[in-house]
């Protein structure tokens, strides 16, 4: 099992079972709720278990975006009509032994950094 949580540890998650490999979003939005690009993993909503008041901003008619309502970490990014969410990989506590394997809407990608560590790029997911 995995846990996290988010800075001032009002929310807290647990995963059941291992992760899969990291995507990094360069999209607009990704970079505007988490000030870089996003990097996040995904996780079947069964074997997620959030604890803690998640404020819940709804990004677009398909996707919402969770934060913490105390102090404002970006915490998750989930499709509506999708059995997944997706969580910030920097919200884990310790180790989670994933690996980031992709960029994805690289198109809308900052201007102040480059993307040369060799992982497949994709224009849009």
């Amino acid at each position: 099992m995995l846990k996290g949580s988010c800075l001032c540890r009002a929310v807290t998650f647990e995963v059941d079972g291992e992760l899969e490999g990291a995507d990094a979003c360069h999209c607009t939005m990704c970079r505007k709720t988490s000030g870089h690009f996003f990097a996040s993993t995904n996780v079947a909503r069964a074997a997620l278990r959030v604890q803690g008041d998640v404020a819940w901003y709804p990004s677009s008619k398909d996707v919402r975006r969770g934060f913490c309502k105390t102090c404002g970490s970006t915490l998750f990014w989930d499709p509506i009509a999708k059995d997944y969410t997706s969580i910030a990989m920097g919200a884990f506590d310790g180790p989670t032994n994933a690996k980031l394997h992709v960029h994805i809407f690289v198109v809308d990608k900052g201007d102040y950094y480059e993307l040369n560590d060799g992982l497949p790029q994709r224009d849009r997911y």
